[in-house]
């Protein structure tokens, strides 16, 4: 696969940690088994999340440990003239729309939280806003998105009932991640996501979002989740160390473990090769 392109898009509120190392490692084996390029963007779009110097620790983390990308990184925090080139596609034909309600409101018209954590978005302003200004802008959905994951088979989720009406741009002016990503991943040429299972329940409004901007639709595999010692996704939100890079061996051995290969000793580059060609056998 010549044209494949893949992508790691690590969001910088911290430095890399065993979890989100597994997930880059993926990536990049899962583009060089295909013999396909690997990108790396930097989803910084909440800025008052990411710290500042982060996202270089994040890069300088990935070339220590010889995961090199093929194009220089792209910052998301850069590209909001896309994403409202895209927010006015949707706009024009319906499929977006200005939403007014306040999250005091929203949640005292909501039903129960859906599986993603998120309260499902009730349409209060699916048919105009009633006079009151637009705080944020909405994602108008349409029933249920049917995708096949690389690992998890098939997949479905009814948009209507388990999501609701999703941002795409946030009442404080900043981009949603489902937007961002889509654009992104479109412009950038990406064939094939590979990340965590935590993100497989993002993957049908994404779906949704490239088939009303006539983008095309990767390929996705979600990998298993590295888990903390109390049986919590391993993540910067629940104090996750950074990973130490002094040890770019024991760190992919550790990393390559987690999903599944068998390492052998030596060099980085000796746990690299060997990684490559067990995930070409195992994820063709």
């Amino acid at each position: 696969m010549s044209t494949y392109r893949g992508r790691f898009a690590p969001s910088p509120t911290g430095p890399l940690h065993d979890g989100s190392l597994v997930a880059a490692l993926a990536s990049w084996l899962d583009a060089r088994a295909h013999g396909g390029q690997w990108l790396v963007r930097i989803e910084d779009v909440d800025g008052p999340r990411c710290p500042p110097g982060t996202a270089e620790i994040i890069l300088g983390q990935l070339s220590a440990l010889g995961l090199h990308a093929d194009e220089a990184p792209v910052w998301q925090s850069r590209r909001g003239d896309r994403y409202q080139a895209a927010l006015d596609r949707l706009i024009a034909p319906g499929h977006a729309y200005g939403c007014a309600c306040t999250r005091a409101e929203i949640a005292a018209a909501a039903g129960p939280r859906a599986k993603h954590g998120e309260l499902v978005y009730p349409g209060t302003c699916r048919h105009g806003t009633q006079g009151r200004p637009v705080r944020a802008w909405r994602f108008r959905v349409d029933g249920r998105v049917d995708w096949h994951d690389r690992r998890l088979g098939a997949q479905t989720q009814d948009l209507e009932t388990e999501v609701g009406d999703f941002v795409l741009k946030r009442a404080d002016g900043l981009w949603a991640y489902q937007l961002a990503v889509v654009v992104d991943d479109a412009e950038q040429g990406i064939t094939d996501v590979v990340r965590g299972e935590d993100l497989a329940d993002n993957t049908p409004r994404q779906i949704a979002l490239q088939r009303a901007l006539h983008l095309p639709t990767p390929r996705y595999l979600h990998t298993p989740l590295v888990l903390a010692a109390d049986g919590h996704k391993l993540s910067k939100q629940n104090g996750a160390a950074a990973i130490d890079v002094g040890d770019p061996p024991a760190r992919l051995r550790e990393a390559s473990v987690a999903l599944g290969l068998v390492p052998p000793s030596g060099s980085a580059g000796d746990v690299l090769a060997a990684a490559i060609a067990q995930w070409r056998s195992a994820r063709p």
